[in-house]
């Protein structure tokens, strides 16, 4: 045994490490990082209990992961694999065939929410109560510990039962959760493999017998072979305890298949498994009484015997908490499960309730709340707790309360990009690892990219931590950003005494005027230390452009009383910003140097005014709570107009969420009207606008006072920049030829009411509209102020698709970054039809959708061509001649007298619309190619825009089969061996595709391969190159359009244009200089860090990349002579 600090995902992976042979994966949140520290494990040649590395393959999809894993198996490894939600979904059809031919394998997950009326990413046990029919045995851990040590039970009873299990925590409340663990080592475990069942398994490989599986079977023996198993189930908990037993020899620990904890007298009982039985201790040791827990570890195969043992005789009244729901049913599977094993004489009172579904936080208060609810005389099955159902009125009532526990509670607000959460783990990991205290965090986060924000929740004590729920009374409140401050609740629950942290470039008198009466009643009321720190300035005074984690971990260490471990900090900083390099390692170090100079106290005084300010309301309630935060204290009737998952269009254009340290401002004087800045703008902040007379007049002075005449019409000019919306990428400062951007310090928040009339007053001059970069420009995208990361390489090609198409458009956008920043519940930078099925069924989903909206306007046709003979004959004639054009449709649409037609059911679908199918590599290489493969293979009107990071950018930077050769991500750290894949040339075979590869780097080609697949007749596609901040460009994202300049123009990524039905070939770049070539893998960490991991191999790699890259461009070359 070890002790040391980690999270839920390393300590699973440490434990099936030891076991396993070969692990088929493939990336899923929150489970990814368990496959991918099995792979940096193997890449450094750490043995397993065989005395061999783990080979891990990452396959193309989470069904091709299981496909894998169960071939494997067949041949006599003991087989693993790591997955979620969906992905776990994915594996059914080949876990029921694992558990069939009864194979030891072991599906570890961090068990999340099923996508239904939405997706999230956040953890429940809806995946898990999905696969319980499936044959395989279900054990489930309570914490990270517990995942350390089941998983060991998970193998050895998988490997002894000839039963596979899934070994399951909760997703993020436990494999995110960073906790002091004793963790289990491979020695600890030698003793209890079952030596003579691996050798039997292995013995039993198929290609070392003359044995068929997989036959086929009819009705005579079907059912007989499908009950010759029942008695391997029946013993199985019984292995399992017996494990369980040896495991508690090892730890301490109390481990059983149903682990009772609390009274031996209990009359009142709660039955759980997961998370929330850590803080229904706490509250059993709080409360104290005749109360109890029933945790629920073996859940399948579910023993009557092991239950009873664990229940004491004295209950009466039993609460079952399901943290899933099952519309339809009569309770969830739990409730179900518990009340089966009474007989109706016999049975205490029972009642089941769900909670915690994706990650509602579920505190003591929710758990005395249930107890309480027990001896309510309106109790009631089916009940819920932690919302306020107001609508079906299954809520349950829940008073305040807190267990009395003696530790440090801290609580620091990040901005995603920041470095805060790391800078909350390391703290965790210096302390934990190197004092007597326990540690814990947990990390929130909104569903924004790297700009949302984040929380880390951090505790500290002298015994083990139990509390899996937020911090709700932090002594140590710590916020990384100016514009948090009065958006954010962050005073109100900080305890007396205590300290906040507030990053900013004001001195006393400013944050004087910046704080509210109300925050500074808090602080002085509370008797609360304020301490500012301009951390932006001393990070950008050594390099760090706004990486501010090591200045803030500093301080941190040092006001809570650490100061001692700062040093430890340095050393952390060496190894984790080994693969940057020097420069980055150096400037952290002497940045932590300086910080607590920075740091200074100063006195909030309180002005006695009598009023309370309150948070200035945007749009509507929903989207105004959960803007502030506070969607938790909605309630479930205010979603009753949004029932089916669906939600209104264009909010993100009243967030405002001011986060950038720097914001352009344009000089009129020095622009040359090219709109390039406005072109690549990843979030549409800055717009080019013609204004007439009347409008010029009606402008504020500050409109006026920057305008200028516009070259070839007869408009005044201006370029309007949303500062509240900016992220401070600064792409249009550096992308502007004439040098008429700066980014200047964000300090003038007026000056966005100038953009507000612009957006709102100026009409789009039509006329000025055409397909050139300037001419786009001036037309009103319907993709703006994403949540997508400062400088995203995707978001400038959506948008002008916007702008180019408008509302001809609808979308259907495959799982991945391009869906969480295109429609993150309630911000929706679209103001046009979006839709978001799954990650792995994008291309179908969007052919479905096409075809549906051909069949209406074939419903049109064949009404039109019936009605010829009445008023409208004129327009129908029109229409039916011009059946696929938008603008003719478009007039047909508007001027039909629908009084006297059969269409005005039909009449929106009359407009000619297109389909465009959108989504990134990971979909269009990997788990979405055989869809593309199909639709791109029929006649239809296909259109798919792909987004090449060349990475899997959601999930945090997994390799893809767009990964090139010699690139490091996760799941290649030791860089990837293979070629990309050329989707472009594969998809070319087919005879009536259109085909196109672009890159920001000719902006003109990207519209002519937008403009041609639009109008082109069957299916097309265009491949974006996006660069992504997993490449580490180390001038930043700042430079991403340099960068792809350099891409093209070095032969790493040609561009072209194809059509297969007239054969016309385009090359849309120059010869390409391969000497550059080293200059670009230089450039982007993603390649250069390989020579710092491994020179030799790096080299080689290199070289092979090359030629590559030459061989690639040749062939292009060749289709267009």
């Amino acid at each position: 045994m070890i002790i040391k600090t980690m999270d839920g995902n390393e300590a699973c992976a440490h434990s099936a490490y030891i076991f396993s042979d070969i692990a088929g994966i493939y990336p899923i949140t929150p489970s990814s990082t368990m496959a991918e520290y099995v792979d940096e494990w193997s890449s450094k040649g750490l043995k397993n209990i065989y005395g061999q590395t783990v080979k891990v393959v990452e396959m193309q999809s989470e069904a091709g992961a299981i496909g894998f894993v169960h071939g494997a198996l067949t041949n006599g490894s003991i087989a693993t694999t790591f997955t979620a939600s969906q992905g776990l979904l994915l594996m059914i059809p080949n876990m029921y065939k694992i558990a069939g031919e009864m194979l030891p394998c072991v599906i570890n997950v961090a068990a999340r929410s099923i996508a239904t009326h939405a997706l999230s990413i956040l953890g429940d046990h809806q995946d898990i109560y999905a696969v319980r029919p499936t044959g395989f045995a279900i054990l489930a851990s309570s914490s990270v510990e517990e995942a350390s040590h089941l998983t060991c039970v998970s193998y050895l009873s998988a490997i002894k039962g000839r039963i596979p299990f899934v070994n399951f925590f909760d997703g993020f409340r436990t494999s995110h959760e960073l906790s002091k663990i004793n963790m289990i080592e491979q020695s600890d475990v030698k003793d209890l493999l079952d030596n003579k069942k691996i050798e039997e398994f292995r013995n039993k490989a198929l290609s070392i017998n003359k044995r068929v599986k997989g036959t086929a079977m009819m009705e005579d023996v079907y059912f007989q072979m499908a009950e010759v198993r029942n008695s391997d189930y029946d013993s199985l908990p019984d292995i399992v305890n017996d494990y369980m037993k040896k495991i508690n020899k090892k730890t301490g620990k109390n481990y059983a298949p149903f682990e009772y904890y609390g009274s031996k007298t209990a009359k009142k009982v709660i039955v759980a498994m997961g998370s929330v039985c850590e803080t229904i201790k706490e509250v059993i040791d709080d409360l104290g009484g005749e109360i109890g827990l029933i945790n629920v570890h073996l859940y399948r195969p579910f023993s009557k015997k092991y239950f009873f043992e664990a229940l004491p005789s004295t209950v009466e009244k039993i609460a079952v908490l399901d943290r899933t729901k099952e519309p339809g049913s009569l309770g969830e599977p739990l409730y179900l499960d518990i009340v089966s094993l009474f007989n109706d004489n016999t049975r205490p009172y029972i009642i089941g309730g769900r909670y915690g579904l994706s990650s509602k936080d579920t505190n003591p208060s929710h758990i005395k709340a249930v107890y309480d609810f027990l001896d309510s005389e309106n109790s009631f099955n089916g009940f819920t707790v932690g919302i306020n159902d107001d609508v079906t009125n299954l809520s349950i009532p829940v008073s305040k309360y807190h267990p009395n526990i003696d530790r440090k509670e801290f609580l620091i607000y990040g901005y995603g990009s920041d470095g805060m959460v790391s800078a909350s783990k390391d703290i965790l990991k210096i302390i934990g690892d190197n004092t007597d205290n326990y540690v814990q965090g947990y990390f929130q986060y909104d569903s924004k990219k790297s700009g949302g924000i984040t929380r880390s929740h951090i505790r500290i004590s002298k015994d083990k931590i139990r509390s899996t729920y937020y911090v709700d009374n932090p002594s140590l409140v710590v916020c990384s950003k100016e514009s948090y401050l009065g958006k954010y609740d962050m005073l109100s629950n900080i305890k007396e005494n205590g300290t906040f942290i507030f990053v900013s470039a004001l001195d006393e008198s400013e944050i004087d005027d910046t704080l509210s009466n109300e925050e500074k009643k808090i602080i002085i009321d509370k008797n609360i230390k304020f301490y500012t720190i301009d951390a932006y300035h001393l990070a950008n005074k050594h390099g760090l452009k706004n990486k501010i984690s090591t200045i803030l971990e500093s301080c941190i260490l040092d006001i809570i009383g650490y100061k001692d471990y700062i040093e430890n900090i340095k050393e952390s900083i060496k190894i984790r910003f080994k693969k940057k390099g020097e420069f980055v390692i150096n400037a952290n170090l002497n940045a932590v140097d300086e910080s607590l100079s920075y740091l200074k106290e100063i006195k909030i005084k309180y002005n006695d005014i009598e009023f309370i300010e309150t948070k200035e309301k945007k749009y509507n309630k929903v989207f105004d709570m959960v803007s502030f935060l506070e969607g938790n204290k909605l309630s479930v009737s205010d979603f009753l107009t949004y029932k089916d998952g669906s939600y209104i269009t264009g909010t993100t254009e009243h967030e405002k969420r001011g986060i950038a340290e720097n914001v352009p401002v344009w000089d009129k004087d020095k622009c040359i009207q090219c709109n390039q800045c406005s072109f690549v703008c990843p979030h549409a902040v800055i717009r080019p606008y013609l204004l007439n007379d009347e409008e010029l007049e009606k402008a504020p002075k500050f409109i006026k006072e920057n305008v200028r005449n516009a070259i070839g019409s007869k408009y005044k000019y201006t370029m309007g920049i949303s500062k509240l919306d900016c992220t401070g990428c600064s792409l249009c400062a550096n992308i502007c030829p004439s040098h008429a951007l700066t980014m200047t310090p964000f300090d003038d928040v007026s000056s966005n009411k100038g953009f507000e009339y612009l957006l709102n007053k100026v009409s789009e001059k039509k006329e000025q509209i055409n397909n050139t970069v300037k001419g786009t420009q001036y037309k009103k995208p319907l993709f703006e102020f994403s949540g997508a990361c400062a400088g995203c390489g995707e978001t400038p090609y959506i948008k002008l698709l916007t702008q180019m198409f408008g509302d001809k458009i609808t979308i259907a956008n495959a799982t991945g970054c391009s869906s969480i920043y295109g429609a993150s519940f309630p911000s929706i930078p679209y103001k046009l039809p979006w839709a978001n099925s799954l990650f792995e069924d994008n291309a179908e989903f969007g052919y479905g959708m096409l075809l549906s909206y051909n069949s209406n306007r074939r419903l049109i046709k064949t009404i039109m061509e019936s009605e010829m003979d009445g008023v409208n004959k004129e327009y129908f004639s029109k229409w039916l001649n011009n059946y696929d054009d938008y603008e003719i449709t478009r007039e047909v649409y508007e001027n039909i007298d629908y009084s006297k037609t059969k269409l005005k059911d039909l009449k929106e679908f009359i407009i000619a619309r297109n389909i465009w199918t959108i989504g990134g590599d990971g979909w269009a290489y990997d788990i979405g190619y055989s869809g593309i493969d199909h639709a791109s293979s029929t006649n239809d009107n296909v259109k798919i825009l792909v987004l090449d990071t060349e990475v899997y950018s959601n999930t945090g930077g997994q390799s893809s089969k767009s990964s090139n050769r010699g690139s490091i991500a996760k799941f290649t750290s030791g860089g990837k061996e293979n070629a990309k894949k050329d989707l472009a040339r594969i998809l070319m075979c087919y005879p009536n595709v259109y085909v196109a590869q672009v890159s920001m780097a000719n902006m003109n080609a990207v519209i002519k391969a937008f403009n041609e697949a639009d109008k082109h007749d069957g299916p097309a596609i265009v491949i974006a190159y996006a660069p992504c901040i997993n490449h580490g460009i180390k001038g930043g994202m700042e430079t991403m359009i340099e960068e792809q300049k350099l891409a093209v123009s070095s032969g790493y990524y040609p561009i072209f244009r194809y059509n297969a039905k007239t054969k016309e070939f385009h090359l849309d770049m120059k010869e390409p200089d391969f000497t550059l070539l080293d200059k670009f893998i230089e450039n982007e960490t993603r390649f250069s860090a390989l020579k710092i991991v491994n020179e030799e191999k790096a080299n080689e790699l290199f070289e092979k990349l090359k030629i590559d890259a030459k061989n690639r461009y040749e062939y292009y070359k060749n289709l267009e002579s």
